[in-house]
C-alpha cells in the first residue's frame, strides 16, 4: 500500500510542471498563455499571461505577432475622466522584480485580421518581443467563451478592431 501511495505522489509531482505553461526569456517569466473561443464571424480576439521580471532591470514589451493575425498590438487601460479605455500602446514596461498581468478587461495582446475564429481546445504560437530580453515564441491555449469572463472585456472592441 505505501508503495501505491508514493508511486501515485511520485507521478502526481511529475505531471504538474507539465499541466504548466511557463516559457523564459532572459530575466522573464511568461506563464499562462491563454485566449477565448470566438464566436463565428468574429475575427479578431485577444492574448492573456502574466510576465514576471525575475531581473534587477526593468524590461518592455515592444512587439507581439502570430502567423494566426494578421495583426497583433499591445494594448492597454488607462484612466481618462473616470473612464477606463482600451488603446494601443507601443510598449509596455515590466518593473524589475516586479509582474504585468494581460486578462480580459485590461492589458492584452489584440488581434485582428484572422481568417478563422478561435476554437475552444485549438492552441496557436504567440511570439512577444521583449526591449532586452528579446523574442520568445509561446503556445497559447483557447479557453471556452465563458473562461474567467469580466463585465469590461472588449466592449469597445468589434471585429478584432479597437473603435474610437
Amino acid at each position: 500500500m505505501n508503495i501505491r501511495v508514493f508511486a501515485l505522489t511520485a507521478l502526481m509531482v511529475c505531471a504538474v510542471p507539465a499541466l504548466a505553461q511557463e516559457y523564459k526569456a532572459g530575466a522573464l517569466l511568461i506563464e499562462q498563455p491563454w485566449s477565448r473561443e470566438l464566436p463565428a464571424g468574429l475575427l479578431g480576439g485577444a492574448a492573456y499571461f502574466t510576465v514576471h521580471n525575475t531581473g534587477s532591470q526593468a524590461d518592455e514589451l515592444v512587439g507581439a505577432s502570430s502567423p494566426r493575425a494578421q495583426k497583433s498590438m499591445i494594448h492597454v487601460q488607462s484612466s481618462s475622466d473616470g473612464l477606463m479605455p482600451m488603446h494601443h500602446a507601443p510598449a509596455l514596461a515590466i518593473p524589475a522584480h516586479g509582474e504585468v498581468t494581460f486578462q480580459p478587461g485590461a492589458n492584452h495582446v489584440m488581434l485582428s485580421g484572422m481568417e478563422q475564429p478561435l476554437k475552444a481546445g485549438e492552441q496557436f504560437p504567440l511570439t512577444l518581443e521583449f526591449k532586452n530580453a528579446g523574442k520568445v515564441e509561446v503556445l497559447v491555449k483557447v479557453q471556452p467563451a465563458d473562461t474567467q469572463a469580466s463585465h469590461g472585456d472588449h466592449s469597445g472592441h468589434r471585429g478584432g478592431l479597437a473603435q474610437p
